[in-house]
């Protein structure tokens, strides 16, 4: 019976995931950035901004885009 159980709530779990996956790939577009182009960079895992975080800017920017570094790193050029 307990082995049942466990089955059953694994295949739950299994199916949720493959829900989830389904509902994610549909939506997810991913960005198409290249050498040269000029984005804005997140403030979110920035500690050193000091005051009130509502006050903090959520982007800063624009940085031009010199290089990428696996897939998700990139190196922008920080001088004006």
């Amino acid at each position: 019976m307990l082995d049942k159980v466990k089955h059953h709530a694994k295949q739950s779990m299994n199916d949720v995931f493959e829900y989830a996956k389904r509902k994610w790939d549909k939506s997810h577009k991913v960005p198409d950035f290249k050498v040269g182009d000029v984005v804005l960079v997140s403030t979110l895992n920035f500690n050193d901004i000091k005051g009130p975080k509502k006050l903090k800017d959520s982007y800063v920017g624009p940085f031009v885009i010199v290089a990428f570094h696996g897939t998700n790193g990139v190196q922008v050029e920080l001088s004006g």
